[in-house]
């Protein structure tokens, strides 16, 4: 009865529908076109990473000009630029390799004060008399396993151990160290391997072979962040372990890997370090930890985890092995030089900061407008 006296009023209509939008016409009613859209991804997260690491490059080409204007005597001899870019570039081979392992870890939210320590235990172990009896491939297998082990160490007291990595690598550092000059008696050991000591002076097509290395760890640690698996649970293992745990992430297995990582990149380290002065002691690599942080954090790396590039930290590395060069070429001192690098560290996590809740808030802007 009700349906013979409904009136064609009250029956349910569905719903107007709206003409779908044509993503072009909104753009041309609002004035955009492609070129803004391109601008609106430079400006926001996407583009950070090319912004920084443009910036880096300009601090370089600053520096670059800097050294021309002081040294304009050296930087008019073509082949005395070649040769001098190839020593920057040796400079940073080293520390660069012990970089891309420490920006591992502190993309994962933790951090290893004792790289430069495993660097002098791998190197010192690997050129004991005993060793260099087995050869090159003896020395290269000694120097990968102790990093590889003291890594693990780390990674295991972090983990399992519940110790606060800063705690944990410092009293690695010492340990490591003390444990290097009590197999080395603290004596200088000299490599007697030629295949190891020519590894510095080797050069192909006029680039020494140092700079390959280089190259090879870092395109290897670039693919292994930015196209694997591991990469992307090392960023959600840094940015939040409680949410990568409820993911499915085994965060400490994670952590174990990554302090492992770090120590693999410190026994290559501990081998270029030893072709390069055909000989290994205890106090080689001193402060390096301090080198790889700094130019981690002026890559973009953040010490709270969660965030970083490896182009960045090879960046950093440049900057500071620059900054070294320059020095040495005006004869400043090296007390010079260490407080203009704390400057720049500390510009460096000033701007960190600043550029973090610029981009919260323009998150959080962006939210609230697409709710």
């Amino acid at each position: 009865m009700s349906e013979a006296t409904a009136t064609p009023e009250s029956r349910a209509e569905p719903p107007a529908q709206s003409p779908p939008v044509d993503p072009a016409g909104t753009a041309a009613a609002s004035g955009e076109t492609a070129g803004p859209g391109r601008l609106s991804w430079w400006h926001g997260d996407g583009g950070e990473g090319a912004r920084r690491n443009l910036g880096l490059i300009a601090v370089l080409v600053v520096l670059v000009v800097i050294g021309a204007a002081t040294r304009s005597d050296l930087y008019s001899d073509p082949d005395w630029v070649w040769n001098n870019t190839l020593t920057i570039l040796k400079l940073a081979s080293v520390v660069g390799v012990v970089t891309v392992g420490m920006t591992f870890v502190i993309i994962g939210g933790g951090i290893d004060l004792s790289v430069g320590a495993i660097v002098a235990l791998a190197g010192v172990w690997c050129t004991t008399v005993a060793t260099q009896s087995y050869g090159a491939g003896g020395m290269i297998f000694s120097a990968l396993t102790v990093g590889v082990a003291v890594g693990l160490v780390n990674g295991l007291l972090v983990s399992y151990g519940r110790l606060v990595p800063f705690i944990a690598t410092l009293a690695m550092m010492v340990a490591a160290r003390g444990l290097a000059a009590e197999i080395s008696d603290k004596q200088t050991q000299v490599s007697n391997n030629i295949f190891i000591n020519d590894i510095a002076s080797t050069q192909v097509l006029g680039i020494p072979l140092l700079v390959y290395i280089l190259a090879a760890v870092v395109a290897a640690g670039w693919v292994l962040l930015n196209r694997t698996t591991f990469g992307r649970r090392t960023v959600a293992v840094g940015g939040n372990p409680e949410a990568a745990r409820l993911a499915g992430i085994n965060v400490r297995r994670h952590t174990v890997l990554l302090y492992a990582l770090s120590g693999l990149c410190c026994g290559i380290a501990a081998i270029m370090l030893t072709a390069q002065a055909n000989s290994a002691q205890a106090a080689m690599a001193n402060l390096y930890e301090l080198d790889a942080i700094a130019a981690a954090i002026i890559g973009g790396t953040l010490l709270s985890g969660g965030r970083g590039t490896i182009v960045g930290s090879l960046l950093g590395v440049l900057i500071f092995s620059t900054i070294t060069n320059l020095f040495a070429i005006n004869g400043l001192s090296t007390e010079a030089q260490n407080m203009v690098k704390g400057g720049i560290i500390v510009g460096a996590v000033l701007v960190q900061q600043v550029q973090f809740r610029s981009l919260t808030q323009f998150l959080s802007r962006n939210r609230a407008t697409t709710v």
